[in-house]
Parts: C-alpha cells; structure tokens; sequence
C-alpha cells in the first residue's frame, strides 16, 4: 500500500520511505547486470562475444551475458525480486494520474494506456529473463520486443502526461523529474535506433567491433531506461510504502 501518512492503519508490518522502496527497485536489476557482464568478460570472454559472423568482438550482448551459469540465475534472481515492486510502482502512477485528470477523459484514457505498457514491459522482461536465448530464441526474441516497444510507448506517453500537469501547477521536485523524463526519453530513443542501425549491418556485413557497438548501444537503452524509473524518487518523494493489517472490529 502506498501512503502518506496513515491515520486508517494499525500495527504497520513494514513502513519504508517511497524513495527508498525505487532505489532498492532499480539498483536490483542494475546490480545483476554489472554482475552478468563483469562474469561474462572474466570467464565467459570466448562464448560470449562469440556471434554467427565470427568477428572480433569485443563486448557481450545482454542476451549473452544472462545466458550461461552463473549469470542466468543472478539476473533470474535480481528480476524475480524487482518485478513485484514494479508492479507496485505502476499501480502507483494510475492513482497518481486519476487523482491528476479525474475530470479530463483522454487523460484518464492514456493513463490507463501508460498501466498497461508498463505491465507489458515488465512481462516481457520476466519473459525475456526466463527464457534465455541459448533456450528458446523466438520467446527470448518476442519478448525483448515486447519489452522495448511497450518501455518506449510507456516513455512516449508519460512525458506527454506530464506535459499536461506542467501547464497547470508542478513543484519544484515534479518540475525536475518531467525534465529528466524527457531527456532520459529522447536518449533513450536515440540508443535504440543507433542499437538498430549497428545489429542490421552487422548481420548484413560481418564488419569486426560492429557487433561491440550494438552491445555498448543495448547496455545504454537498458541503462537509460531504469533511470527513466528512478524519477518517481521525485514523483513520490514523500510517500511512504507500508504494510500493515487493517484495524480489528472491536465489536462484542
């Protein structure tokens, strides 16, 4: 449950600052990805970097480094762990948007359309986690799609949501958080074409180190995409996460 201060609640469980609760969220996958590259590069340098064109090759795509022992189970397990939170996170911005545009329908509309994108880009996230290339390519493949169309929908229509607020009232901490959301969008954007552009030559042209700047590109999309995240620090700045069970019924 996301609160400010509670005054319906008692015995909280567990009572976290929101800021917190979206660090603790992001630095998991982050975390499990440096891991994941860091092993790959150390132990797994060969296998890695090794693509169809057999080039030279210098960095492993995401695919890659989350597809061999260990490093499949620590980003399985740094996934696994996040997912929940941000699913919390997204119901989160709904109420967030209907308190917002409760009188305004095509806002309402694309705040409902902003939920379910961000539903389907952390389904194809778990999808793209637990179904590793070196096991099923096509449902690996399907859901790194899903994940990047539904993330950059999901950006696209969150800044234009926040440019509305903008012409009304923001505080000082939204005013930075939509600032940052549409540079980390732009950037974001702007990885996943150049991202683009270098995996089509590389398939059509074997050129050696092409492939290494498609992975340094994709780690820049990821990287790019959970600091698009990490702006509820400001959206929700004085929130609080809690758990608790609701009052008793003291009726005898």
């Amino acid at each position: 449950m996301l609160q400010g201060p509670y005054t319906n609640l008692d015995r909280p469980l567990i009572q976290l600052r929101f800021t917190s609760f979206v660090l603790g969220t992001v630095l998991l996958p982050l975390t499990g990805l440096i891991a994941c590259l860091t092993i790959s590069l150390w132990y797994h340098f060969e296998d890695a970097t090794y693509t169809h064109c057999q080039v030279s090759n210098y960095l492993p795509s995401i695919s890659s480094a989350i597809s061999r022992v260990p490093e499949r189970y620590i980003w399985r397990c740094c996934i696994g762990l996040h997912s929940a939170p941000r699913f919390l996170v997204s119901a989160a911005y709904f109420n967030f948007y209907r308190g917002r545009f409760a009188k305004r329908l095509p806002e309402l509309l694309l705040s409902g359309l902003a939920l379910l994108c961000s539903v389907a880009e952390n389904t194809g996230l778990l999808l793209l986690t637990y179904v590793s290339s070196t096991e099923t390519y096509n449902v690996h493949k399907n859901g790194f799609i899903v994940f990047i169309a539904s993330s950059l929908l999901h950006m696209l229509i969150t800044c234009r949501l926040w440019h509305v607020i903008r012409r009304y009232y923001m505080n000082p901490e939204e005013m930075t958080s939509y600032r940052w959301k549409m540079r980390l969008f732009l950037f974001n954007s702007s990885c996943c074409l150049v991202a683009y552009y270098f995996f089509r030559r590389h398939n059509k042209y074997c050129e050696p180190g092409i492939y290494t700047l498609f992975a340094l590109c994709e780690y820049l999309v990821v990287f790019s995409n959970m600091a698009f995240h990490m702006t509820a620090f400001w959206d929700f700045g004085s929130k609080e996460v809690i758990v608790a069970t609701p009052p008793e019924d003291k009726r005898y």
